[in-house]
Protein backbone atom coordinates (compact mmCIF):
# COMPACT_ATOMS: atom_id res chain seq x y z
CA UNK A 1 0.00 0.00 0.00
CA UNK A 2 1.24 3.56 -0.85
CA UNK A 3 4.06 2.88 -2.71
CA UNK A 4 3.04 4.73 -5.83
CA UNK A 5 1.07 6.83 -3.94
CA UNK A 6 0.64 9.10 -0.66
CA UNK A 7 -3.07 9.54 1.40
CA UNK A 8 -1.33 11.85 3.98
CA UNK A 9 -2.82 14.99 2.13
CA UNK A 10 -5.83 13.30 1.07
CA UNK A 11 -6.25 11.75 4.50
CA UNK A 12 -6.03 15.42 5.75
CA UNK A 13 -8.20 16.65 3.21
CA UNK A 14 -10.55 14.14 4.01
CA UNK A 15 -10.27 14.48 7.66
CA UNK A 16 -9.73 10.86 7.54
CA UNK A 17 -13.16 10.13 6.32
CA UNK A 18 -12.48 6.93 4.94
CA UNK A 19 -16.04 6.69 2.79
CA UNK A 20 -14.64 10.11 1.38
CA UNK A 21 -11.10 8.82 0.81
CA UNK A 22 -12.30 5.89 -1.10
CA UNK A 23 -14.44 8.81 -3.00
CA UNK A 24 -11.40 10.55 -3.59
CA UNK A 25 -9.26 7.49 -4.95
CA UNK A 26 -12.92 6.23 -7.29
CA UNK A 27 -12.07 9.72 -8.83
CA UNK A 28 -8.91 9.64 -9.26
CA UNK A 29 -9.11 6.26 -11.42
CA UNK A 30 -12.12 8.05 -13.11
CA UNK A 31 -10.22 10.68 -14.24
CA UNK A 32 -6.69 10.59 -14.42
CA UNK A 33 -5.45 7.57 -16.64
CA UNK A 34 -8.11 9.28 -19.09
CA UNK A 35 -6.18 12.57 -18.93
CA UNK A 36 -3.21 11.18 -19.51
CA UNK A 37 -4.10 9.08 -22.33
CA UNK A 38 -5.23 12.40 -23.79
CA UNK A 39 -1.97 13.89 -22.65
CA UNK A 40 -0.07 11.06 -24.03
CA UNK A 41 -2.21 11.57 -27.26
CA UNK A 42 -1.45 15.62 -27.70
CA UNK A 43 1.92 15.44 -27.02
CA UNK A 44 2.24 12.82 -29.69
CA UNK A 45 0.20 15.44 -32.41
CA UNK A 46 1.87 18.10 -30.94
CA UNK A 47 -1.70 19.64 -29.87
CA UNK A 48 -0.43 22.10 -27.76
CA UNK A 49 -3.49 23.39 -26.58
CA UNK A 50 -4.89 19.99 -25.61
CA UNK A 51 -1.39 19.34 -24.04
CA UNK A 52 -1.94 22.32 -21.97
CA UNK A 53 -5.39 21.44 -20.60
CA UNK A 54 -4.79 17.66 -19.99
CA UNK A 55 -1.30 18.64 -18.02
CA UNK A 56 -3.04 21.60 -16.37
CA UNK A 57 -6.43 19.53 -15.60
CA UNK A 58 -4.23 16.65 -14.15
CA UNK A 59 -2.20 18.82 -11.64
CA UNK A 60 -4.08 18.96 -8.55
CA UNK A 61 -4.83 15.40 -8.20
CA UNK A 62 -1.06 14.42 -9.18
CA UNK A 63 0.13 16.68 -6.41
CA UNK A 64 -2.80 15.85 -3.59
CA UNK A 65 -1.78 11.97 -3.95
CA UNK A 66 2.05 12.96 -4.19
CA UNK A 67 2.56 10.89 -7.06
CA UNK A 68 6.25 12.54 -7.24
CA UNK A 69 5.54 13.73 -10.90
CA UNK A 70 4.15 17.30 -10.71
CA UNK A 71 7.35 18.90 -12.00
CA UNK A 72 8.08 16.44 -14.96
CA UNK A 73 3.99 17.18 -14.87
CA UNK A 74 4.60 21.17 -15.06
CA UNK A 75 7.08 20.99 -17.95
CA UNK A 76 5.09 18.96 -20.55
CA UNK A 77 2.36 21.41 -19.39
CA UNK A 78 4.85 24.04 -20.25
CA UNK A 79 5.80 22.56 -23.66
CA UNK A 80 1.92 22.99 -24.60
CA UNK A 81 1.20 26.27 -23.28
CA UNK A 82 4.12 28.28 -24.68
CA UNK A 83 4.34 25.72 -27.88
CA UNK A 84 7.93 24.95 -27.32
CA UNK A 85 7.58 22.26 -30.26
CA UNK A 86 11.35 22.29 -30.74
CA UNK A 87 11.93 20.81 -27.31
CA UNK A 88 11.47 17.30 -26.36
CA UNK A 89 9.47 16.63 -23.07
CA UNK A 90 9.12 13.17 -24.07
CA UNK A 91 10.71 12.39 -20.83
CA UNK A 92 9.21 13.88 -18.47
CA UNK A 93 5.87 12.59 -20.33
CA UNK A 94 7.00 9.17 -20.05
CA UNK A 95 7.67 9.89 -16.25
CA UNK A 96 4.27 10.37 -15.66
CA UNK A 97 2.70 8.50 -17.49
CA UNK A 98 4.49 5.81 -15.73
CA UNK A 99 3.64 7.59 -12.28
CA UNK A 100 -0.03 7.05 -13.10
CA UNK A 101 -0.30 3.55 -14.55
CA UNK A 102 1.81 2.48 -11.12
CA UNK A 103 -0.49 4.12 -9.23
CA UNK A 104 -3.53 3.38 -10.55
CA UNK A 105 -2.66 -0.31 -10.49
CA UNK A 106 -2.11 0.26 -6.63
CA UNK A 107 -5.18 2.50 -6.08
CA UNK A 108 -7.33 -0.30 -7.75
CA UNK A 109 -5.74 -3.14 -5.11
CA UNK A 110 -5.88 -0.94 -2.33
CA UNK A 111 -9.59 -0.07 -2.48
CA UNK A 112 -10.77 -2.57 -4.55
CA UNK A 113 -11.91 -1.45 -7.25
Amino acid sequence: MEQHYKLSRVRELADNDMDFIQTLAEAFLEEVPEDAARLKKAVAEQDFYNTYQAAHKMKPTIDLFELGVLEDLIVVQDWGKFEKGEEDCSKELDLVLTAVENATAELKQDFSI
